[in-house]
């Protein structure tokens, strides 16, 4: 356990403990997509990145969104987790950060109509299947904005099929060696465009009122905890509100974020928007930390922050005052990969470097 010279204890540098994995402390490395794979297969660049991060200190190493089918992926440079070659590529992966003292993570995704697009720093733009794209799927066909592919909607078969997708993903996780899976529910993507009234106009069973839209992302829960051991956690992203009128409220997340927890849900990841281009959010540091406050307190479960938290002090504040039980850190772990250790010397914390970099605490 970590302390400060008052005798007040580092809570950010505590254990936690989730089923019967004990995380070494309370800092999670978010899921950052890279864009660059290649047949969604995790390389040596992967590879250095998470294996980085876990020397780096943090208590969870999460990959980024791997898609469960082809049809998923933001773009065609995503990872998956949908075949053999994927599954022992990641296997690499989890083992190095495991051997680290971290816990091995995963989150499983797919993009729905924010699908096939342009990476990034190649100016975003929607690609047709004859560009190297894919047709695009979602609740209702609704694009995500002016000129985007308009996605086509899913039938309950396709859903149903969807379901397994995601439940034979869990398996191949498992035999990979990853030992927490997260859905991502969360940033416009496949799950948060059912959940959102914003952009779910269905009439049948998957749409219409709060249940009929959680009803999708409750079925994968149940079938990934069929397969996913009784041993091993797992948590769910949210876009705890999509900052526009008529939108998912953070009301609507304290409701579901009960539900998912009866239904063997560990932690909420707390995150929010993405679902329609016109959002306005003000942003600052630790904005989106009162979202995983209020979920934890009124739902009574366990919240993950996330959300321009780049201080140790506010990380400690965050954790040491209950109002989230880890902390995520994303654009910040990309610039200090080594920010858990930089963040215990702040702290006066107790946080062993790795063996081989001793030598580098006289700098600090």
């Amino acid at each position: 356990m970590g302390s400060s010279d008052n005798g007040h204890r580092a809570k950010l540098f505590e254990s936690l403990q989730l089923r019967e994995v004990t995380v070494a402390n309370r800092i999670m490395i978010s899921p950052m997509c890279q864009y660059s794979a290649t047949d969604a297969l995790p390389h040596n660049w992967h590879f250095v990145h998470l294996a980085s991060r876990a020397v780096g200190g943090a208590g969870i190493v999460m990959t980024e969104a791997a898609a469960v089918e082809p049809a998923g992926r933001i773009t065609p440079f995503d990872v998956g987790l949908w075949n053999k070659e994927q599954e022992t590529a990641f296997s690499r992966i989890a083992s190095f950060v495991s051997d680290q003292g971290a816990v091995p993570g995963i989150q499983l995704s797919h993009a729905g109509r924010k699908a096939s697009h342009t990476r990034p720093w190649e100016g975003r733009r929607p690609l047709n299947p004859e560009q190297g794209g894919w047709h695009v799927v979602g609740p209702s066909p609704i694009p995500w904005e002016v000129g985007d592919l308009t996605p086509r909607e899913l039938s309950s078969d396709d859903i149903s099929r969807l379901v397994e997708k995601y439940q034979d993903a869990a398996k191949r996780a498992l035999r990979a060696g990853f030992r927490l899976i997260e859905l991502h529910a969360a940033h416009g993507y496949l799950f948060h465009s059912f959940l959102s009234p914003l952009t779910n106009r269905r009439k049948d069973n998957y749409g219409g009122n709060f249940e009929g839209r959680s009803r999708f992302l409750l079925e994968t829960v149940k079938a990934i905890r069929d397969v996913w051991p009784s041993s091993l956690p797992l948590f769910v992203r949210l876009s705890t509100i999509d900052w526009v009128e008529g939108g998912w409220e953070l009301a609507d997340s304290v409701r579901l974020a009960k539900v998912l927890s009866t239904l063997g849900v560990d932690a909420i990841d707390c995150s929010s928007g993405g679902i329609v281009p016109e959002e306005r959010i003000q942003v600052h540091a630790g904005y989106q930390v009162p979202f995983a406050e209020t979920v934890r307190r009124e739902a009574e479960v366990k919240t993950v922050a996330v959300g321009l938290i780049s201080e140790s002090t506010l990380a400690e504040e965050i954790v040491g005052n209950g109002r989230a039980d880890l902390v995520a850190i994303g654009r910040l772990a990309l610039w200090d990969p080594y920010w858990p250790h930089h963040a215990a010397k702040v702290l006066k914390a107790e946080a062993a470097l790795p063996i081989q970099y001793a030598r580098s605490d006289i700098f600090v």
